[in-house]
């Protein structure tokens, strides 16, 4: 019998799945999500937990370690292969949000481009020379012991960053950004998120 015209036999969740795309893969997802409880429990645990502080930083340089190699070889959006255009277009991309102008943009877009490699760096940072000071040799030594303090530093002000920056795109383009690193899909353009 033919459809009636007009008429969808699709499921709700079904037609919210053809106005997404997927974007982040699971693999992304769940290093994302880990990252974050790990840099979480770094950040409360130095001089108290001494040992769950040194064990979280070790997790960290794992993951560190992955998305590196994901950033390669992982899906269209975790490759790292849009970076320098995006960072090259972040100083007006930034410029413009002033206005509210976000322009759209699938993956991440310029300032989340910045974002991560300030990240990524910063925690490279934190990480290494946190490793460095409980070995013999870099043990007590005041620049390891202050670069992994101010790039420590550096981590939690860029998350709070990144937190804000998050719910303020959410907020201007009307589409929850936490919800699409929890089932790794977006809202394809031309549909607004109440629809």
């Amino acid at each position: 019998m033919p459809e009636a015209r007009g008429v969808s036999d699709r499921t709700p969740a079904d037609r919210t799945a053809s106005r997404t795309v997927a974007v982040w893969d699971l693999p992304l997802r769940l290093w994302h999500w880990a990252l974050a409880a790990c840099v979480l429990a770094a950040w409360f645990t130095p001089t108290v937990y001494d040992r769950l502080h040194r064990v979280v930083g070790y997790a960290v340089l794992g993951l560190l370690a992955f998305r590196f190699v994901w950033g390669f070889w992982g899906s269209r959006y975790s490759r790292f292969r849009m970076i320098r255009a995006r960072l090259r277009a972040a100083p007006r991309y930034l410029w413009n949000l002033r206005r509210g102008i976000t322009g759209r943009y699938i993956g991440l877009n310029p300032a989340g481009t910045l974002m991560l490699v300030a990240l990524l760096a910063s925690l490279t940072v934190s990480a290494i020379t946190g490793a460095m000071s409980v070995t013999v040799t870099f043990f007590g030594v005041w620049w390891v012991e202050d670069t992994h303090h101010y790039s420590s530093d550096a981590v939690i002000v860029l998350v709070v960053l990144h937190v804000l920056g998050v719910l303020l795109m959410g907020l201007l383009q009307r589409e929850s950004l936490i919800r699409a690193m929890i089932t790794g899909r977006k809202r394809i353009r031309g549909h607004s998120s109440g629809t």
